[in-house]
């Protein structure tokens, strides 16, 4: 008996294939968007005041670089270098500033406004909250440093100043009220190198009061960054043992130790109109510092394994000794004196430029790895 052969024929519904393969594809591509979205929040999250010093090494460099660019007659081959460098150079490193500043200050507003919480954990931290003047000195060194076609009118230069200088205030009387006030946040309890950025917030601020005119705001606000740099300077001295010890990892931040003296130079300077005993004895006083420290390299040799943020703590502490020495240099009219603008200067420059491309071959592990981190619970 022949059995008749049953064909099985097999039909592929294209339709079907392509309906399951389309919820496929747009799977990937929500995962891919919800991941960018992620990303982004997590760098917003990420972002805290102390970035700013970023911001600062800028706003000093671009200062140094207009006063390097500018005509002087303290010596004929120290202003014989400098005055030969295009003037567009000047210009293009105080535009990458104010790209900077605005780029990063942008990302801190919306952490504020998605991240209040890590703001206010922010400003409870002993040493984070310190980082909150950093967002202002920035703006008032890119402000002194801005080219002079920019502000034509006087009261341009008045209008953006007392918005930046009013935050200052404010925060001073917070936190140096605290200081004498309240007991878990007396100086030495809380004190460690950072603080010394509310002194240089102060000094940065008369500096620019002077150079406007405002003679008595800028003899205010130095008087009142002195009085408390003095408080501070001592205190960090004695070690009390219920200080907050800072990470080994943002040790570069000692070299604000440098960076306040020599700022409160450039102010006096300013105040006095020459660079007198005052100025020299504050300069002196930096130029010790920046050596006890150059001369322990040991101490920042944890800090410098890894590549972070806070190595830009370097930077702007040497522009303000590089233009409190050519101050000095002006006033000496001396070879030594000359010399030593030459060389600190280019120490400075060198400094920033290596930081700029560190920075920027490092720029994912910089935004993504901050070294002080802070909790988004209320």
């Amino acid at each position: 008996m022949v059995h008749p052969e049953i064909g099985l024929e097999v039909v592929i519904d294209s339709s079907i294939t392509k309906n399951n393969e389309q919820p496929t594809k747009q799977t990937i591509i929500k995962k891919q968007e919800n991941q960018s979205m992620r990303s982004q929040q997590a760098i917003i999250a990420k972002i805290n005041a102390s970035y700013f010093r970023i911001c600062i090494s800028f706003g000093a460099q671009a200062l140094l670089w207009k006063t390097l660019s500018e005509k002087t007659d303290f010596s004929q081959s120290f202003d014989s270098l400098f005055t030969k460098l295009p003037s567009t150079t000047y210009f293009l490193i105080w535009c990458l500033a104010l790209c900077i500043f605005v780029s990063l200050s942008i990302l801190y507003i919306l952490r504020c406004i998605f991240h209040l919480n890590m703001v206010k954990a922010e400003y409870h931290h002993h040493i984070g909250v310190n980082y909150l003047f950093a967002p202002w000195v920035s703006w008032l060194l890119l402000l002194q440093s801005a080219p002079k076609f920019i502000f034509r009118n006087k009261y341009s230069y008045e209008y953006i100043w007392w918005p930046l200088i009013i935050p200052v205030i404010a925060l001073d009387v917070k936190i140096y009220g605290q200081w004498f006030t309240t007991e878990k946040r007396f100086l030495s309890m809380v004190a460690n190198p950072t603080s010394q950025l509310s002194v240089i917030g102060n000094l940065v601020g008369s500096h620019a009061a002077i150079k406007m005119g405002w003679r008595e705001s800028g003899i205010c606000l130095f008087t009142l960054g002195m009085t408390h740099y003095l408080v501070v300077f001592i205190t960090l001295y004695q070690r009390f043992t219920g200080n907050n010890h800072i990470p080994s990892r943002l040790r570069p931040v000692f070299f604000l130790f440098v960076a306040t003296p020599s700022m409160a130079a450039l102010a006096w300077k300013s105040i006095s109109g020459n660079f007198d005993i005052l100025c020299k004895m504050l300069f002196f006083l930096s130029l010790f510092l920046f050596t006890s420290l150059a001369s322990r390299p040991v101490m920042f040799k944890k800090s410098v394994k890894n590549f972070s943020v806070a190595w830009w703590a370097f930077s702007f502490p040497l522009s303000f000794l590089a233009l409190a020495s050519m101050a000095y240099a002006h006033q000496a009219k001396d070879v030594t004196a000359t010399s030593l603008a030459l060389v600190l200067s280019a120490i400075s420059v060198l400094v920033f430029v290596f930081l700029l491309v560190c920075s920027t071959l490092k720029i994912d592990s910089l935004l993504r790895k901050p070294i002080l981190n802070f909790s988004n619970e209320s």
